[in-house]
């Protein structure tokens, strides 16, 4: 495999609920909700001097609300942009929206076009997690099923403009089907800010029935393609070599495919059996996520017709059974 030089954000390198400057045109505000799905917590970027733009105004949670009335205080928000409508990413919006009049812009809501995969087979026992599903936020794992953009934009189209910068769109399915990026020109600096499809810190959950990997490689490619000088992410810290990294992460994926092609002809027909084996170094409290992974990558080699469902059901499940071609 890969190794991925995945980026830390040391806790002591930043504070909760105040605005840091990362570049000229670029602050970040961090929500108090760190997990082992949002990392430190989620980042909401604001973007311009006076006249700005916020990007995924994050979850629910006073604090944070607060803070980002106060970093706004004096600036004037003409649009408030959202990656995906992940619950740690675009439910402050709609106050934002009413205090400041600003449209919401995304791709659109969360994607309807689901399937039935079943109940993961395994149940994790939050005992032996070090993060126990007790302590976990409960808004990390949900969908905002409420917003709804006031705008909907595709790939290529200019979003917003200020003084000497531009911001364009650019639909990066795979994480989620409504998941977008949305790249910054300064005329000196390309910047990307990724949400949740590139993440300094960690790979991104693909977990259908939402998450498509094949959508998801073509949009790393897509990002990969486009030479920007640093990657943003909702959660962690910028990526400096993103043409770099991408392309890194692109090879993990086929590796780890090629790592669940070869089970499924070692014998392994289950999505529990090949996550002991393909995992068995990644900590337990992490398996559940990983089995995701691996039936989203079931679901692309079943696509490709190089594996089989041993089972009568239309589309592979958790708890499918799997065979080689």
């Amino acid at each position: 495999m890969v190794a991925m030089k995945f980026l830390t954000l040391d806790t002591d390198s930043f504070r909760y609920g105040e605005a840091e400057q990362l570049a000229p045109l670029v602050r970040r505000v961090i929500a108090d909700n760190p997990s082992k799905f949002t990392y430190r917590g989620t980042g909401t970027y604001i973007v311009g001097l006076r006249d700005v733009v916020v990007i995924d105004p994050g979850p629910k949670l006073d604090s944070h609300r607060d803070a980002l009335a106060a970093a706004l205080a004096g600036s004037s928000v003409r649009a408030i942009l959202i990656t995906h409508c992940h619950a740690d990413h675009s439910p402050l919006a709609a106050w934002l929206a009413a205090e400041t009049g600003a449209p919401t812009i995304a791709f659109g809501p969360h994607g309807t076009d689901a399937w039935d995969i079943g109940e993961d087979p395994v149940r994790d026992d939050p005992a032996s997690d070090e993060e126990s599903e007790a302590s976990e936020p409960v808004i990390e794992e949900s969908t905002d099923t409420d917003f709804v953009p006031d705008e909907a934009v595709a790939t290529g189209e200019e979003v917003v403009s200020g003084n000497g910068w531009t911001m364009t769109a650019m639909h990066t399915p795979g994480h989620t089907s409504n998941h977008m990026c949305f790249a910054l020109d300064d005329g000196t600096t390309r910047t990307i800010f990724t949400g949740d499809h590139v993440m300094g810190w960690s790979t991104t959950v693909v977990s259908p029935p939402d998450g498509d990997m094949s959508a998801y490689l073509e949009s790393l490619r897509m990002v990969a393609g486009r030479n920007d000088d640093v990657a943003i992410p909702t959660h962690g810290s910028p990526i400096p070599n993103p043409t770099e990294f991408v392309n890194d992460l692109i090879e993990h994926r086929l590796q780890r495919e090629a790592q669940v092609l070869e089970a499924v002809r070692s014998g392994l027909d289950t999505i529990p059996a090949m996550v002991e084996v393909l995992y068995a170094h990644v900590r337990k409290e992490l398996h559940s996520p990983a089995r995701r992974s691996v039936l989203a990558h079931l679901v692309k080699l079943v696509d490709e017709q190089v594996v089989v469902l041993a089972g009568e059901e239309p589309r592979p499940r958790l708890d499918s059974r799997f065979l080689g071609d």
